[in-house]
C-alpha cells in the first residue's frame, strides 16, 4: 500500500528518454569494446542539471559538462554529489570547446537540446568534431518542426501550425521560445558537413508528450508500456517524424 504523504517521482522523465539511452548504450558498449577501455571520456555540451552526465559518471565513465549557466552547474555539482560520483563542471558556450577542452581527447559528445539555440549550429557541430578521437560520436537530440505544427494543431493554433511549416527555421511565430527546429534531413546534412557519418535518425517522445504525466503515475505498467511502444515506433518511417524531437549519432 501506497504511504500517505509520500510522492513518488513522475515517470514521465524516463519514458521520454528512454529511445535515447538505447542508443547511448549501444555506443558505449562498442567503444569499450574497440578501445579496451572501460572508462570513456564523454563531453555533455550544454549539459545543464546533469541529466545524462550524472547517470553515464554512475556507470564509470569520465564525464564532464559544459554550460553557459552557473546555476544549472551549481545543480549539476549537487546532483552529482547526491548520487556519489564525479562529473566535471566546466561554465562555457558550445562556441567555446576548442578553448575549454582538448583535441582528440573525447570518445562521446552529447549535444541535446543546444543546436536549437547556439548562433551558429554548424560552428558547434565543427568545434565538437575537433573535440573526438577517431571513432567517437556525436549523440545528437533537436526539436523537430513537424511536431510543433502538430502541437500548435492540438491546442487549437492553426495559423502558428501552419506557419510552422512554411518557415525556414520550423518557428511558429516571434513569440516561439525555440529559435530553430530540424528535419532529419537538415541534420544528416549538417552532420555530414562537419565530418561526421549520421546514423539512423530515431523518434523521440513521439507519444509521451501527447499522453498525460498523471496516467502515467496512476497506472500500474503504464510508464513500462509506453517505452515500449516509444521504442517501436522510434524507427518507424512514418511516427518517427512527427516525434518532438529527432535523435541521431554521428561517428567521427
Amino acid at each position: 500500500m501506497r504511504a500517505v504523504g509520500i510522492s513518488r517521482p513522475s515517470a514521465t522523465p524516463a519514458v521520454r528518454t528512454a529511445v535515447v539511452w538505447d542508443v547511448l548504450r549501444a555506443v558505449l558498449a562498442d567503444r569499450v569494446t574497440a578501445t579496451g577501455r572501460d572508462r570513456l571520456d564523454i563531453v555533455d555540451a550544454g549539459g545543464g542539471t546533469g541529466g545524462f552526465a550524472v547517470p553515464l559518471a554512475g556507470l564509470g565513465h569520465a564525464v564532464t559538462v559544459v554550460d553557459p549557466s552557473p546555476d544549472s552547474l551549481a545543480a549539476l555539482e549537487r546532483r552529482a554529489a547526491e548520487a556519489g560520483v564525479g562529473v566535471r563542471a566546466l561554465q562555457g558556450d558550445a562556441a567555446d570547446l576548442k578553448e575549454i577542452l582538448p583535441t582528440d581527447g573525447a570518445d562521446l559528445v552529447l549535444c541535446h537540446s543546444v543546436l536549437e539555440y547556439v548562433e551558429d549550429p554548424a560552428g558547434a557541430l565543427s568545434a565538437i568534431a575537433g573535440l573526438l578521437r577517431e571513432g567517437g560520436a556525436i549523440s545528437v537530440l533537436a526539436a523537430n518542426p513537424l511536431a510543433a505544427a502538430l502541437h500548435r494543431s492540438i491546442a487549437g493554433r492553426f495559423d502558428e501550425a501552419l506557419q510552422v511549416l512554411d518557415d525556414p527555421e520550423g518557428r511558429w511565430g516571434e513569440r516561439d521560445p525555440t529559435p530553430r527546429r530540424f528535419t532529419r534531413e537538415t541534420l544528416a546534412m549538417l552532420l555530414s558537413s562537419a565530418g561526421f557519418t549520421p546514423g539512423e535518425v530515431h523518434g523521440v517522445r513521439i507519444f509521451a508528450d501527447l499522453v498525460p504525466s498523471r496516467l502515467l503515475d496512476g497506472e500500474p505498467g503504464a510508464a513500462r508500456a509506453l517505452v515500449a511502444l516509444e521504442q517501436a515506433a522510434a524507427a518507424h518511417p512514418v511516427l518517427r517524424d512527427i516525434a518532438t524531437q529527432l535523435h541521431v549519432l554521428g561517428r567521427k
